[in-house]
């Protein structure tokens, strides 16, 4: 299934016209990040994991991004709350399972979400991957211990058992649906520098799946859009800290002709 400078630019467009509402349940670290970056694309991003409001939240949005890096027991009930409403509503819910695999407290969790709400995309690390499926899995705190190829398997386990889209992130991309891959090959090793970057693709993801119904492809677009802003932004960045900004630019100034300059995308 081939993925198109052309259609992505059209899930681009159409991100700008609708600002489709991206209603996140994230953690501390990343908040500013992943609203910059959706409000980049041409989202509209919201912040809201109080219990009290989280389902009238979901009511206005256009999808749900549930990320477990910063955990508490009250932001997990408005987790399981939020995407017990985002199902009934028919919305797609995006989950990070952030750090699976470094305590057994959030490996449960992310399990336990998954298993009483399953999600529409999945989109974790090679380690965080596998910890969904695999008790010996470890991380390294919340970065990969595992090369990305190395969860190929455990990710079609995933999705044939839950009926989902799961991308697993890494110097390669994998998107997963079944027997489907994609393989997208775009971005540079500065982006492993600044915080967020991944919880930000997850967030991204959120902005496609509203616009783009086809999650397996929305998730592909994603993350070609990612890798090639990094790219972009790698090119001109002296450092972690230019490289940030630059990337909000690049991926807020992103156009047709930049995404069939810089497009590594292919089937597996």
């Amino acid at each position: 299934m081939q993925v198109t400078a052309k259609d992505i630019y059209s899930s681009i467009e159409a991100i700008r016209q609708k600002s489709p509402v991206v209603h996140n349940i994230t953690n501390y670290v990343v908040m500013n990040n992943t609203a910059n970056a959706l409000l980049a694309i041409g989202a509209s991003p919201v912040m809201a994991h109080a219990e009290e409001e989280v389902e009238e939240m979901v009511n206005i949005a256009s999808a749900l991004v549930i990320n477990i890096g910063t955990l508490s027991e009250r932001w997990i009930y408005s987790m399981f709350k939020a995407a017990h409403q985002a199902k009934k509503k028919g919305i797609p819910v995006i989950l990070d399972p952030v750090g699976s695999g470094a305590t057994s407290y959030r490996t449960q969790t992310a399990r336990e979400l998954i298993d009483n709400e399953p999600p529409t995309i999945i989109r974790g690390n090679a380690s965080e991957i596998m910890a969904l499926h695999d008790d010996k899995a470890k991380t390294k705190g919340v970065d990969s211990s595992a090369a990305a190829d190395a969860a190929i398997t455990t990710a079609q386990k995933l999705s044939e058992k839950y009926n989902c889209v799961v991308c697993v992130s890494g110097a390669t991309d994998y998107i997963i649906e079944g027997n489907q891959i994609i393989k997208v090959m775009n971005g540079h090793p500065l982006m492993t520098k600044v915080t967020g970057l991944g919880c930000t693709a997850t967030a991204l993801c959120g902005a496609f799946a509203a616009v783009e119904k086809n999650y397996f492809m929305a998730t592909a677009k994603t993350m070609a859009v990612m890798g090639i802003a990094g790219e972009m932004a790698a090119e001109i960045a002296i450092g972690p800290g230019s490289m940030q900004m630059l990337f909000l630019d690049k991926l807020y100034l992103l156009k047709e002709a930049d995404i069939e300059q810089h497009l590594k995308i292919d089937d597996l």
